[in-house]
C-alpha cells in the first residue's frame, strides 16, 4: 500500500505577519509548525501503514526551510518525504498550490508507485480554506472523501475503503473505491509520539528536493502569482468591541428565572427582534 501524505509549515497563528503591498503572509523570522490539521492526517497514513504494509510519502511545496517540517514527519515514523520547492511557486493560492501538489503527487507515482491514498489535513491554519484537497482530488480525478472522521476498514482485495463522515446532519457512514483522496478532521486519533528509531532515521534520510522542472510541470503559467487569480484586497484585525459582554448572575436561581432574564436582556439591548418574534407569533 502506498500513501501520499500532504503536509504544509505554516507560521505560528499567534505571531502571522502580512506583506502590506502583496497582501501574502510574510514568514521570514516568524516561527513555523506542522499545520496542526496535517498531524491527524499523517497519524492516520501511518496507522494504515502498520496495520496493511506499504510505505508513507510525506509531501509538502514551499520553500527551503519547509523541508524542517518534512524531517519533523520523518520523525513520526514516515518513509520519505519530498520538498516541491522552485521561485516559480511564489505567492500560490489554493488554485495554483492544489495545480503544483498534483503534479508532484503525479510524478511520486511515477516514480514510487501510484498512491492507493492520498491525505490532507482539512484546512490550514493561515489559509483557513479546506480548498487544496479537494482541487487536488479533481486534478487527479480521485473520489474524494472530506471530512472523516474514522477510516472503519480498507480491503485492498476489492480495493475498497469505508470511512465515517461529519456533516451538518450528523455522520455518514460512506464507502469508496480506491484510490481516493482523504481529507482527516481534527480530533479524530492521538498522534504518536516518534520512536528513537525513527528520530535517528529522519537524521539520516535525504529530502528529495524537486523543482518544478523535476517534478514534470511544463506549464508554469498555472503556478504561483501568474497561475493564482484570488485577490486579496485587504488585510486587517478586527476592530474590538467597544459594548462590553454582560454577565448574568445565576447564583440561588431556578432555571426559569435564569431564562427569562436573559430572553429580557437579548429584548432590551434588540428590540426589533421581540417585535418580529411578536409579529410571527401572532401570524
Amino acid at each position: 500500500m502506498h500513501i501520499v501524505i500532504c503536509i504544509k509549515q505554516v507560521p505560528d497563528s499567534a505571531q502571522i505577519r502580512v506583506h502590506p503591498v502583496t497582501n501574502t503572509i510574510m514568514r521570514q523570522g516568524v516561527p513555523t509548525i506542522i499545520n496542526p490539521y496535517d498531524l491527524f492526517a499523517l497519524e492516520e497514513a501511518l496507522r494504515l501503514r502498520d496495520a496493511y504494509g506499504g510505505e508513507v510519502t510525506v509531501l509538502t511545496m514551499g520553500p527551503p526551510m519547509a523541508e524542517d517540517a518534512l524531517r519533523k514527519a520523518l520523525g513520526y515514523g514516515a518513509d520519505r518525504a519530498v520538498l516541491l520547492t522552485d521561485r516559480y511557486f511564489a505567492g500560490s493560492d489554493t488554485l495554483a498550490t492544489s495545480f503544483a501538489l498534483s503534479q508532484a503527487i503525479a510524478k511520486v507515482g511515477e516514480t514510487f508507485g501510484t498512491p492507493d491514498i492520498v491525505f490532507t489535513g482539512k484546512q490550514t491554519i493561515d489559509g483557513d480554506t479546506a480548498q487544496v484537497g479537494p482541487g487536488i482530488a479533481k486534478r487527479l480525478d480521485l473520489l474524494q472523501l472530506t471530512y472523516v472522521a474514522k477510516i472503519a476498514s480498507v480491503d485492498l482485495d476489492a480495493r475498497e475503503i469505508k470511512v465515517e463522515r461529519r456533516s451538518e446532519g450528523g455522520t455518514q457512514m460512506l464507502k469508496s473505491r480506491l484510490p481516493c483522496l482523504i481529507t482527516m478532521l481534527e480530533g479524530t486519533n492521538e498522534i504518536r509520539r516518534g520512536s528513537l528509531k525513527d528520530a535517528l532515521c529522519a537524521a539520516r534520510t535525504r529530502v528529495l528536493k524537486w523543482s518544478a522542472a523535476d517534478a514534470g510541470i511544463e506549464d508554469l503559467t498555472k503556478c504561483g502569482l501568474r497561475g493564482s487569480p484570488t485577490v486579496v484586497k485587504r488585510v486587517f484585525a478586527p476592530t474590538a468591541r467597544a459594548e462590553k459582554a454582560v454577565q448574568i448572575d445565576t447564583a440561588e436561581k431556578i432555571l426559569r428565572d435564569i431564562a427569562d432574564e436573559l430572553i429580557a436582556a437579548i429584548f432590551t439591548r434588540q428590540p426589533a427582534l421581540e417585535h418580529e418574534l411578536a409579529f410571527n407569533g401572532g401570524a
